[in-house]
């Protein structure tokens, strides 16, 4: 029974790789927490510094600005020195840049923690270049989407844990101290790159067996259709998740700044990790692509509703999307990267170029809501992002074996 429990982490080989997965599932907690922060600054720089919400909305774009502008220097950096190196890179960078807080606290200049910001995004793009593809193949190949699903399930409690932190800690009674929870998380982040210097993640060699995978990376139609997927699904996730507590308190239902964070925290991302953890089992029964096309179909409705405000309607819809996109990142990775072979490494850079996507949604949505005085205008660019997801779904089997 144990065997069959840890099945998914087995190689044909014999070889068990339960131990690395669970010490890089660590990573994935960490770059959660964040990303959901963001969230929570956004709407405290709007009130701070006075600004718009297309203006705010550079905090998400400073910070998916890094990824694109960093992911293909982490994927060399990985493909010549390993995945570990990589990790460490990851975990200094995104240590130091939340440390950078201290100093950006007592300046108080919105650009500062901008770049404070930028620095930790290549941080995070170090990490998600590394862990994400890792993460697949430890263990069958069969059993990849399950793997990254669940490894993203951890991702998802950062996603939780950040809201709450920044609810508590930035709306609180005293919001000067938006340096302390970046403190901590700096500091935390920088004993855990001590830990990963100290430890030897075993190298996988990717496999070259499949016909397919000697093909040019460009001749992959599942990763070149995946590249701009996932550049529509982090454009959707991250515009949702941005103007989440503008949405909320625009509603008037009566819910202030710090009730909406703690609510996109519990029920949002709450929803979120349940979506994945169960995600991960459902696969056991369902193909991937299939499960993703129903989770696409079901985002897409929800958004719809989100559109058409209609008060309390309109926001159970808001948090029912969490569940419905719960699966999506890491199940459009890891269909994107089947088939690679030796272009694992690269094609992982490329994907995570694509999370450039977080960087431009949230500035549109904030220049539509800015003109039109409804947040709920905005939200129309989710809902397209999600049919064009749906539609790479209900295509991915043609798209394998063109």
């Amino acid at each position: 029974m144990k065997a069959k429990r840890n099945s998914i982490f087995s190689t044909s080989d014999g070889r068990n790789y339960l131990v690395p997965f669970a010490l890089v599932t660590t990573l994935f907690f960490l770059w959660g927490f964040a990303h959901s922060i963001l969230d929570v600054l956004n709407k405290h720089f709007q009130d701070t510094f006075e600004i718009g919400r297309a203006e705010s909305a550079l905090v998400q774009a400073v910070v998916y600005g890094g990824y694109f502008l960093m992911a293909l220097p982490a994927g060399r950096l990985i493909s010549r020195y390993g995945y570990r190196a990589g990790v460490l890179t990851g975990l200094v960078l995104y240590g130091v840049g939340a440390l950078l807080f201290i100093p950006g606290s007592h300046i108080n200049s919105f650009p500062f923690f901008l770049f404070s910001l930028f620095v930790i995004g290549c941080g995070l793009t170090c990490l998600e270049t590394s862990a994400n593809p890792y993460v697949t193949v430890l263990g069958t190949p069969s059993a990849a989407e399950r793997r990254i699903n669940l490894a993203q399930s951890f991702n998802g409690l950062g996603w939780i844990v950040g809201p709450l932190v920044g609810g508590l800690l930035i709306f609180g009674e005293d919001a000067s101290q938006i340096a302390l929870p970046y403190t901590i998380i700096g500091a935390v982040v920088l004993v855990v790159a001590a830990v990963f210097s100290r430890v030897r993640l075993p190298e996988i060699k990717d496999d070259t067996t499949d016909e397919r995978a000697a093909r040019p990376l460009r001749q992959h139609r599942n990763f070149t259709w995946g590249v701009a997927v996932l550049f529509l699904y982090v454009a959707a996730q991250t515009g949702i998740n941005s103007f989440f507590i503008n949405y909320v308190t625009e509603a008037g239902i009566g819910i202030g700044d710090r009730t909406a964070a703690l609510a996109l925290s519990f029920g949002g991302m709450g929803l979120f990790v349940l979506g994945r953890m169960g995600g991960s089992w459902v696969m056991n029964y369902v193909r991937p692509d299939r499960l993703l096309l129903l989770f696409a179909v079901g985002a897409a409705l929800t958004m719809a509703l989100v559109c058409g405000d209609f008060g309390w309607t309109s926001i159970g819809a808001l948090f029912a999307c969490y569940l419905f996109e719960s699966i999506m990142f890491p199940t459009i990775f890891s269909l994107a990267l089947r088939g690679l072979g030796a272009h694992t490494k690269r094609g992982s850079s490329l994907l995570i170029m694509s999370i450039v996507g977080g960087a431009i949604a949230p500035v549109t949505m904030g220049l539509i809501a800015d003109r039109s005085a409804s947040m709920a205008d905005g939200f129309v660019i989710p809902l397209v992002c999600f049919v064009a997801i749906g539609a790479y779904a209900l295509r991915y089997k043609r798209l394998v074996e063109a």
